[in-house]
């Protein structure tokens, strides 16, 4: 079954999704601690980022009123943009981390509002928030950890990271294959993200 072998290529992968999963949680929570704290640095950095995206084509559609082709430029982005590149970075092995570190940490910051109130305030908002987050970071955390397991097989063959059979330019078929089945899984939560992001308002 494609799935079984999608959770099986997670598997082999687990140790290095966990050292993304633990950068993503560490960067966020500093993000929402140095937000709530009115940290200078992190609510001009929250406007910033929110004024750009606020002229971006996602959040221009939802203006409109096209929730769903927000929504598909949100996913799209998401996975093209965001994750594809994240699981090449893995390839150096270490450069995945001080982005997924920037990345969790500006999620961190928008716990706050435009106002600089906390999103916690009323239970709706601050579940609507994590639930967000949640589903965002957890494709975003499966590529980079596809990404870093592949680098480490490129880079050290003959250790634990190995993988048995043939090569192409250096890379362990099997391997290849691995990330390509995570990404079964990264694809769909993406957009399950999105939709819930701009349809569950």
């Amino acid at each position: 079954m494609p799935f079984s072998r999608a959770f099986a290529a997670v598997g082999r992968a687990r140790v290095q999704i966990l050292w993304v999963a633990i950068t993503y949680g560490a960067s966020v929570t500093a993000g929402v601690v140095m937000a709530h704290q009115g940290i200078g640095v992190a609510v001009r950095q929250r406007d910033e980022l929110v004024a750009k995206a606020s002229q971006g084509k996602t959040l221009v559609a939802l203006d409109h009123g096209f929730p769903v082709r927000a929504a598909a430029y949100d996913f799209a982005g998401n996975l093209l943009l965001g994750a594809v590149p994240s699981t090449f970075m893995g390839l150096a092995v270490v450069t995945p981390f001080p982005v997924a570190a920037y990345r969790g940490w500006v999620g961190g910051i928008v716990s706050v509002d435009r106002r600089h109130r906390s999103r916690f305030r009323t239970w709706r908002e601050g579940s609507y928030y994590l639930g967000v987050l949640l589903l965002q970071l957890i494709p975003y955390t499966l590529a980079g950890g596809a990404g870093v397991r592949l680098g480490l097989a490129y880079v050290f063959p003959r250790s634990r990271y190995g993988y048995a059979g043939a090569r192409r330019l250096g890379f362990p078929l099997e391997a290849v294959r691995d990330v390509g089945w995570i990404y079964t899984l990264v694809a769909p939560l993406f957009l399950v993200a999105s939709l819930v992001e701009f349809l569950a308002r």
